[in-house]
């Protein structure tokens, strides 16, 4: 008879290969890490920052429109100072010019928003910046590892072994890992940033062609779209 095959098994233990992203990263991946909690940040700040200044444009402009209607002009006044975000300000804006004709209200409207945009854009070139450094960081850490992994190849001569630099191998799978993931993140938040970007300062161009419109009409922008 055949004697049985033994076969070995590895553990999960003695197989399991201990891998540290940080440690065998090197500095390079230190670096990247220190960028990905800043891009957080921003991220984060830029969001809520965004998130308190959406308002419904809509509800505002027809409540605004409802106290014009009453002749309660300085409350509307009131509702735009204590309402948050960049829509009151421009409404406020085209109110205080309301007596001085359609065209002085367009002005004082553009010159507003103007204002307003920049503050809403501040910081997004920052994630936009971010996204596009963070793979070439993690880039620069694969060449530096190579290159290490090389010159430690060449100082063992033709005793080298894969234990040699294996090291310099991982740091820069690492690295380049590292600043892909980042990046895929950052451009994520930047377009994330820039929806919102886009959607409040439609509502900004939207709120004043309405109270514009029913300043100079006696009609708010919902009466014009029954009425096409």
């Amino acid at each position: 008879m055949n004697p049985t095959p033994e076969i070995t098994v590895l553990s999960s233990a003695d197989s399991a290969v201990n891998f540290s992203l940080v440690a065998d990263g090197g500095p390079f991946v230190w670096l990247l890490l220190v960028f990905g909690f800043i891009g957080f940040l921003v991220i984060v700040e830029r969001s809520i920052y965004l998130h308190r200044g959406q308002i419904n444009a809509d509800a505002f402009v027809e409540g605004i429109c409802t106290n014009l209607r009453n002749g309660r002009f300085n409350e509307a006044l009131t509702v735009c100072e204590d309402s948050p975000g960049p829509i009151p300000r421009v409404v406020k804006a085209i109110l205080l010019h309301a007596k001085e004709g359609e065209a002085r209200m367009r002005i004082s409207a553009e010159e507003a928003a103007l204002l307003e945009i920049p503050a809403l854009e501040r910081r997004a070139g920052t994630i936009r910046a971010l996204a596009k450094i963070a793979p070439l960081v993690g880039l620069a850490g694969t060449v530096f590892a190579i290159l290490r992994a090389f010159l430690v190849m060449r100082a063992s001569g033709h005793y080298a072994n894969a234990d040699v630099f294996s090291g310099d191998i991982a740091s820069a799978l690492a690295a380049t890992g590292v600043g892909i993931c980042l990046a895929i993140v950052f451009h994520l938040g930047y377009h994330f940033v820039c929806g919102r970007i886009r959607s409040i300062t439609s509502d900004i161009e939207r709120a004043a062609v309405g109270m514009i419109s029913f300043i100079c009409y006696g009609k708010d922008q919902a009466e014009e779209e029954d009425g096409k």
